[in-house]
């Protein structure tokens, strides 16, 4: 065989190898990717289906019910709120009223939580919620218009 054939034998397997090796990296990043969405997000269909996310906002008041370790409360961006499950023992921090994101997936339409993460100190709202209900709070509540406005 030629040197000249030896060569690009060569950088041909180099590129090949450098592509697998590529492919790899960029699955194991989308497969590790969690986005964050709203309740309204959620509500609007944003969310992906059979993929585990993160859904972000505030307990509502009055919410929260616990069957040992079993609690579903709903979480609220002022504009649409979501009922959430999650099994485990909760956060110290965890309060209604209070910021949360909860991470997992919707099934049988209601989010069942993996994670349950609380804010940890008086000042901290996780970027991503705090954003969220701003730009709920600038939106204001959902509007209907009846005859005769």
């Amino acid at each position: 065989m030629k040197l000249r054939n030896k060569r690009l034998l060569l950088a041909a397997g180099l590129l090949l190898g450098l592509g697998v090796a590529a492919a790899l990296v960029m699955n194991a990043f989308r497969s590790n990717l969690v986005f964050f969405y709203t309740p309204t997000q959620v509500h609007g269909g944003e969310a992906p289906k059979g993929r585990v996310f993160r859904v972000g906002g505030l307990v509502e008041a009055g919410s929260v019910r616990r069957e040992g370790v079993q609690v579903r409360f709903r979480v609220s961006d002022t504009v649409q709120a979501m009922t959430v499950e999650y099994q485990g023992i909760l956060p110290d921090l965890f309060k209604e009223g209070k910021g949360v994101v909860a991470q997992g997936s919707i099934k049988d339409g209601v989010f069942r939580a993996q994670e349950v993460l609380a804010k940890h100190d008086e000042n901290y709202m996780p970027p991503e919620a705090a954003e969220a209900l701003e730009r709920a709070r600038k939106a204001g509540p959902i509007k209907t218009t009846g005859a005769g406005t």
